[in-house]
């Protein structure tokens, strides 16, 4: 696997660092430290991530999608900085995306494979690293990685988090172990400690996560904000309707979930129509977007906008009615791929577009590098801080995807898939059903499945090769096995266990 190539020269600069980053989950126990190395060039850079929860790639104003939607911050971004246009999870659920974001490790390798396994012992976080390099750091909001543990977490000098997904009104908050309730909207709360932090007086260089709530269902906007698009006419997805010519080639699960928890006859138990799910979800994203604009200004009135490195993206895309789908899981575009956009003037061209594909386990090595430190060699993802940088390096040709099925949530399979720039290759494990091939330049919205063309037979059988070679060099041809914990979100009716 490449690793980060093309990259300044390096010496030795930390030394044991407590347990290890990235064994596989069988051998995630303890391991000998790290040695991470620092830069002998690069400065300690300023740097801000900002993740929300299932916000699609393709919802932002600037791409036009849809129409009246307005993200004058998320627009500024762009402008200013780079848009990342095929920016992809490895898997599209939020635990193990965000513990993928946080390690550097494909789902399989930090055993988060689902919302209830917390995270195993030995598991290192990246703001870890950045502690040993004397970095301040700070977690400000939605935590959500297997467990409702609010309480603060390795890496993180300052703690604002709450249990579970929280409340959009009136959060119960843990600030740095001591739990606070909070009057008003929880993006503005949130927004409102990531600032007084950022304004602390302070001598070293500083990491701030911000992780919103927002866009999780149930959606709920802020007041001023609720009702704005009420009335707009909006655009469905072609493969949205109930059709034999929608479902052709398709397997037999996507048709079926149609009538579940996660179709579009039966939302969420048939909490809302879809028109209400739709403008609710785009009005819940204005504040999110607000948010954006008062971290960039409050970076601008310190005098740091130009040398901070500020990383917006989501944990997972949203479908809304493709396939005849929501949410996510599933290895559809709409639920693999993520906004992301990177703004840091003194390193970014204005205006970026960046088309190589990258994914959130690449964020961990980018933040680290841009921090002047190497990242771990265990780690699977690469810094694209190079590629934000205008630089010609060699780059991967395909990304991987992995999904387990989950007891609470039957009705979506486990899967196995490879995007490459022209093509993807999904594959259904423990269902008797057929695997999916599409041709993503030529049919974007994946409608012709080319799995059984005589003309892909040998396509097919390559990408089916370098899915399982993916598996063996990661140790990740073991299916994970967790406790029945929950309840049952399927069918229709009350749910059940």
């Amino acid at each position: 696997m490449e690793r980060n190539e093309g990259k300044a020269s390096r010496r030795e600069f930390l030394g044991a660092l407590g347990a290890a980053a990235a064994l596989p989950l069988a051998e995630a126990e303890h391991t000998d430290a790290e040695h991470v190395e620092s830069s002998e060039s690069a400065k300690p850079r300023n740097i801000v991530l900002i993740v929300s929860d299932d916000h699609r790639f393709d919802f932002m104003g600037f791409l036009g999608k849809p129409g009246f939607l307005e993200t004058p911050n998320m627009d500024r971004l762009a402008c200013d900085g780079a848009h990342l246009e095929n920016a992809t999870v490895t898997t599209a659920l939020c635990s193990p995306s965000r513990a993928s974001i946080l390690t550097g490790l494909y789902s399989h390798r930090h055993g988060v494979v689902d919302n209830n396994t917390a995270v195993p012992e030995g598991v290192v976080f990246f703001p870890q690293y950045l502690q040993q390099a004397g970095y301040e750091t700070a977690f400000i909001g939605k935590w959500h990685i297997g467990d409702d543990n609010d309480d603060p977490r390795p890496g993180f000098d300052h703690w604002v988090s709450f249990r579970g997904q929280g409340e959009y009104h009136d959060p119960l908050l843990n600030v740095d172990g001591d739990r606070v309730k909070r009057k008003g909207y929880v993006t503005d709360i949130l927004t409102d400690h990531a600032l007084e932090w950022l304004k602390k007086d302070r001598n070293k260089p500083f990491f701030l996560y911000l992780s919103h709530k927002a866009v999780h269902a149930m959606f709920e906007p802020a007041e001023r904000h609720l009702g704005r698009y009420d009335g707009v006419p909006l655009s469905y997805p072609a493969t949205m309707a109930d059709s034999e010519e929608n479902y052709r080639g398709k397997p037999d699960w996507v048709r079926e979930q149609r009538d579940s928890w996660h179709g579009v006859d039966f939302m969420y138990h048939d909490a809302l129509d879809f028109d209400s799910f739709y403008r609710r979800y785009c009005e819940t994203l204005l504040a999110l977007d607000e948010s954006i604009g008062r971290v960039l200004d409050g970076l601008g009135e310190l005098g740091l906008d130009c040398s901070t490195l500020v990383i917006y993206m989501g944990d997972n895309g949203f479908s809304f009615g493709e396939h005849g789908l929501i949410d996510k899981r599933h290895m559809y575009e709409e639920s693999m791929r993520v906004p992301m956009l990177a703004c840091c003037p003194e390193i970014i061209a204005p205006g970026a577009k960046i088309k190589a594909m990258v994914q959130n386990i690449d964020v961990a090595p980018t933040i680290l590098d841009a921090a002047g430190l190497r990242p771990p060699e265990r780690m699977d993802g690469r810094s694209f801080l190079p590629l934000l940088m205008g630089r010609k390096i060699r780059w991967r040709d395909a990304v991987f995807y992995e999904y387990y099925w989950e007891r609470n949530f039957p009705q979506t399979p486990t899967v196995y898939g490879i995007r490459t720039e022209r093509h993807k290759y999904i594959r259904y494990h423990g269902v008797w059903d057929v695997d999916e091939l599409y041709d993503i330049k030529e049919d974007p919205e994946e409608r012709r499945n080319l799995i059984d063309s005589p003309k892909h037979k040998k396509l097919v059988e390559k990408l089916n090769r370098r899915v399982f070679d993916w598996l063996e060099r990661t140790d990740g041809m073991n299916i994970p096995l967790r406790r029945d914990k929950g309840v049952r979100q399927d069918k229709r009716g009350k749910p059940s266990w």
